[in-house]
């Protein structure tokens, strides 16, 4: 997707439908929505919370509302674009003018509104990755005490680094090195990249 730095410029980049898109933006430039982009796309927030965005395809265009599954969809407009994996994102999906009710997506936007200012979302839930201990470090924690309670107490993301970091090297005299180097980190309890993220 190519990267566009105005609301413009991407109704522009999209003038298979840049009528429609301009009708969209016109109706929600109507409320107090804040426009922007984001990830290349035309981005409405109320107070720095994403509340819709606008999206042109190859055969449609949409409303998306990020947390659309709160809006009542009086009008049956709304569908889950990726059914089992969003869970709050809901578009509003049309392949022509004619589709546009511009009464219909007023009423949707300041409805998305209200829900804002509210407070009701579904936070995207973390799936923490499970930390895989390779068999050269899962050797030294089993036979230094000090080592694996260190190494215990770091957090599940700071683990991982240390497993990814051995996992990672090809050679095992590369892997056997690594591992010497960071013996002490993880006794000190800091992480493997913490004197950057200090910069």
């Amino acid at each position: 997707m190519k990267k566009v730095h105005s609301v413009e410029e991407y109704i522009e980049s999209n003038p298979h439908f840049s009528e429609e898109l301009s009708i969209l933006r016109k109706l929600i430039n109507t409320t107090e929505l804040e426009e922007t982009v984001k990830w290349s796309m035309p981005t409405y927030c109320l107070k720095g919370k994403n509340v819709l965005g606008l999206g042109a395809f190859k055969n449609h265009f949409c409303l998306w509302f990020h947390q659309g599954v709160f809006l009542k969809d009086k009008h049956q407009l709304l569908i889950n674009a990726q059914e089992n994996k969003t869970k709050a994102l809901r578009q509003m999906r049309f392949e022509s003018k004619a589709d546009i009710n511009e009464a219909a997506v007023l009423s949707y936007v300041k409805e998305a509104i209200d829900n804002q200012r509210l407070g009701k979302e579904i936070k995207p839930s973390r799936k923490t990755k499970p930390v895989n201990i390779p068999p050269e470090l899962k050797a030294q924690l089993s036979s230094n005490a000090e080592l694996s309670t260190s190494f215990n107490n770091l957090t599940p993301g700071k683990q991982r680094e240390y497993c990814d970091y051995i996992s990672e090297a090809k050679r095992e005299a590369t892997k056997l090195s690594r591992l010497e180097k960071i013996k002490p980190m993880i006794i000190q309890g800091v992480g493997l990249h913490d004197k950057y993220k200090n910069c």
